[in-house]
C-alpha cells in the first residue's frame, strides 16, 4: 500500500509529519492493506493563514484492486485531528464494503 501526500500551498509538507500521519494511517488500515493499492492523502486549508475553526480538511482517496476508488473527508482544528477523522471514516467504509463482500461469500457457498 503506497500512500502519497498532497497538500496546498498554506500547509508545509515536512517529511517528519508525512512519516508520522503514514504510520498511522498504515496502522489504522493495516487489515484492508492487501486490497489497497494506494492512498492519496489531500491536506488544505480552507482559510489559508487566517484562524479559524475546523479549517483543515483532510481528503483521503483509496484505490482498491479491481474496484472504484474511495474518497473521504474530515474537517477539524488541526492536521492531526482531520487525517485521524478522516483515515475513521475510511475504515468504517472499507469494513462495511468487505462486510458485505464476505456475508455475500458465505451465501454463494452455501447455495453450492
Amino acid at each position: 500500500m503506497k500512500i502519497q501526500f498532497n497538500t496546498d500551498k498554506t500547509i508545509s509538507g515536512e517529511e517528519r509529519n508525512q512519516n508520522h500521519f503514514t504510520s498511522v494511517i498504515e496502522e489504522n488500515l493495516k487489515r484492508f492493506e492487501s486490497h489497497i493499492t494506494r492512498i492519496e492523502v489531500h491536506l488544505s486549508d480552507e482559510n489559508g493563514k487566517k484562524e479559524a475553526i475546523n479549517d483543515t480538511l483532510c481528503l483521503l482517496e483509496a484505490r482498491l484492486e479491481g474496484r472504484k476508488p474511495i474518497a473521504v473527508s474530515c474537517k477539524a482544528d488541526s492536521e492531526a485531528l482531520a487525517i485521524s477523522g478522516a483515515t475513521d471514516k475510511l475504515k468504517s467504509t472499507l469494513n462495511t464494503i468487505f462486510g458485505r463482500l464476505h456475508d455475500q461469500e458465505k451465501m454463494i457457498s452455501k447455495i453450492q
